[in-house]
């Protein structure tokens, strides 16, 4: 973390996952960069908890993991992780996917709420409501929502979603299949509005204005 803290980032660190649980919960951190290889907890877990905590379930989450093997990489996904950093990296690398992840998760105010039918999604406030109830989405799913909604009727290549919500320049840069796991979560999450969520084969997804 040394290099992150010569940039300005004041930076926790934890020994193993049963230590970063409790430090989380008492300093709710601005992001968690989680090595999936912690003793105690495993990474995987450590991920999969702070999702399941109103305290924390918005916290962006990097995870950081020796395995390339892509089955490694979607489950880090599913558990919840918003990027993914594989070892070996450059101090550089995680220092530029932070800046960018906190970027992202922390919008310039707009004057607007998206809404389509039960669901509303005020941008400031950086809030998701359905049925009037909050609705807990990870940064990740809140900039995917933020995209179709905004784009509602058209369909959004995959390569788009990647640029727009992970900040990538070139779809080669990140396993395509990212979007599709997140749109999966997503559409869990949303219930029956989920289904308005099209597949739009070999291309994209389209959120479906009716």
């Amino acid at each position: 973390m040394l290099h992150l803290e010569r940039e300005g980032f004041r930076c926790r660190t934890a020994s193993n996952g049963a230590e970063a649980l409790r430090e989380a919960k008492h300093v709710v951190p601005d992001l968690v960069v989680l090595d999936l290889m912690l003793p105690v907890i495993d990474g995987l877990e450590v991920c999969r908890r702070l999702r399941g905590d109103e305290g924390t379930t918005a916290v962006p989450i990097i995870m950081l993991t020796a395995k390339s093997e892509e089955v490694d990489r979607v489950v880090g996904l599913e558990v919840g992780a918003d990027d993914y950093v594989v070892k070996p990296f450059s101090p550089k690398e995680l220092v530029a996917r932070v800046r960018a992840l906190l970027r992202r998760t922390r919008p310039a105010p707009e004057a607007r709420v998206l809404s389509a039918g039960p669901l509303a999604l005020d941008v400031a406030r950086h809030v998701v409501t359905l049925h009037g109830q909050p609705l807990p989405l990870t940064p990740k799913e809140f900039d995917l929502l933020h995209a179709l909604l905004e784009s509602a009727g058209r369909v959004l290549s995959r390569e788009h979603l990647l640029n727009r919500v992970w900040g990538y320049a070139r779809a080669d840069e990140i396993e395509s299949r990212t979007v599709d796991v997140h749109i999966r979560r997503l559409r869990a999450k949303l219930g029956d509005v989920g289904n308005r969520i099209a597949t739009v084969k070999s291309v994209g997804y389209r959120f479906e204005t009716e």
